[in-house]
C-alpha cells in the first residue's frame, strides 16, 4: 500500500443517495485499497444549514452507518468526525488569513446563493451566513491538515480542491513547502448523475434515489424518473436518457451494450428499463440496507468507532498543526 493519503468527507445532511455512492463513496472505498485512507463526517460543514442539535446528531450517525454498511472497515482506514479534530478549526483560521475575499466570492455555493437572492428581488447576501461564505476555507483545512494527496469528489466539488491548492500555494510561497497540494479524483464516467427530474441528483433538489429505501419505496422512486414520450417501438438515444444514465453504472458491461442497442433500434419500453434498474439497485443495496438498519439501532457502537478514528487522526493532525505554527513563527 502506498504511503500517499486519500481523504474525503461527507456532510451529514441526509442519508447518502446513489449519486453520492457513484460519485464519491465507491471511488473512495476503492482508493482505500491502494492508499492510506482518511474519511470523515463533516458535521461542522452541516452547521451552515442544520441548526437543531438532535437532528445533527442523528444525521451524523446516519452517515456513519451508511459508510460502514457499504463496506468501510474502520480497522483499515481512519474514520472520524470532523468536530473531534480541534486542529481543523485552528488551521481554518490560519488559511483564512491567506485567502482573498475575491476567491471566496467565486465559490460556486456562495455565487449560487447570491444569484438566487437577486433573482427573487432580495439583497445579494440576504439569509447567507458567514459559514457558507467561508465554507471553502474549512474544506481546505480538512484536506491540507492531513497532507492529503488525493480527494475523490464529484465534479461539482472540483472547485473546492482548486481553492485548497490556491490557499496552500499562498502559504508555501511565504513559508516554504509547508502544505501538500492535493489532487481531485473525479471518475469521468460519473461526472454528473441525473436525479429523478433529470437535473443533477441532489438532496437540495429533492430528486434523489436513496440507497437504503425499503424495496417498495425504491421501486417507486425509480418509476418516477423522468423520460420523454417516445413509444416502446420508437428508437431512443441512450446517451440522453435519465434511466440509462444510471443503469449503465450497475449493469454488467454485456448487458449495457445489449440495452444500448435496443434503445437505438427500438423495441424497449421505458417501463421495462426502469424495472430492470430497480432490480439492479435492489440487488446492489439489499444487504447493505439491512446492515445500515442494524447500525442505526446501535449509536453507542457508532460513537465508539468515530472516537477511535479521531484518536488515530489526531496522531497526524497534531504534529501537522505544530509544523504549520512553527513555520508561521507562532510556536
Amino acid at each position: 500500500m502506498s504511503n500517499e493519503i486519500s481523504l474525503t468527507g461527507i456532510k451529514p445532511s441526509g442519508t447518502p443517495h446513489i449519486g453520492n455512492y457513484l460519485g464519491m463513496i465507491s471511488p473512495a472505498l476503492e482508493l482505500a485499497k491502494e492508499y492510506q485512507a482518511l474519511y470523515f463526517i463533516a458535521d461542522y460543514h452541516a452547521l451552515t444549514t442544520v441548526k437543531d442539535r438532535v437532528t445533527l446528531k442523528r444525521l451524523t450517525y446516519d452517515v456513519a452507518a451508511s459508510w460502514l454498511a457499504l463496506g468501510l472497515d474502520p480497522n483499515n482506514v481512519i474514520f472520524y468526525r470532523q468536530s473531534d479534530i480541534p486542529e481543523v478549526m485552528e488551521l481554518t483560521w490560519i488559511l483564512a488569513c491567506f485567502t482573498s475575499k475575491g476567491l471566496l466570492n467565486r465559490a460556486h455555493a456562495y455565487k449560487a446563493a447570491v444569484e438566487e437572492n437577486l433573482e427573487r428581488g432580495f439583497s445579494a447576501d440576504e439569509g447567507i451566513n458567514s459559514g457558507l461564505f467561508f465554507y471553502p476555507a474549512l474544506m481546505a483545512a480538512d484536506i491540507l491538515l492531513f497532507d492529503t494527496n488525493y480527494v475523490p469528489v464529484g465534479l461539482d466539488q472540483k472547485q473546492h480542491i482548486e481553492i485548497a491548492r490556491d490557499i496552500a500555494q499562498a502559504i508555501n510561497s511565504n513559508y516554504g513547502e509547508v502544505l501538500t497540494l492535493p489532487e481531485a479524483v473525479i471518475r469521468e464516467d460519473v461526472r454528473t448523475i441525473p436525479g429523478l427530474d433529470g437535473r443533477k441528483m441532489s438532496k437540495s433538489y429533492e430528486n434523489v434515489i436513496p440507497m437504503f429505501a425499503p424495496s417498495k419505496q425504491l421501486r417507486k422512486s425509480v418509476m418516477r424518473i423522468v423520460t420523454d414520450s417516445r413509444q416502446p417501438d420508437e428508437p431512443k438515444d441512450p446517451e440522453t436518457d435519465n434511466v440509462f444514465a444510471i443503469y449503465k453504472h450497475f449493469a454488467q458491461p454485456e448487458d449495457v451494450e445489449r440495452v444500448r442497442q435496443r434503445y437505438l433500434e427500438g423495441g424497449l419500453a421505458y417501463s421495462q428499463i426502469k424495472n430492470d434498474l430497480y432490480e439492479l439497485l435492489e440487488t446492489e443495496f439489499a444487504e447493505a440496507r439491512e446492515q445500515y438498519g442494524q447500525f442505526m439501532e446501535d449509536w453507542d457502537y457508532l460513537e465508539q468507532v468515530l472516537l477511535q478514528g479521531a484518536e488515530k487522526a489526531r496522531k497526524i493532525s497534531q504534529p501537522k498543526i505544530a509544523k504549520v505554527r512553527k513555520a508561521l513563527g507562532i510556536d
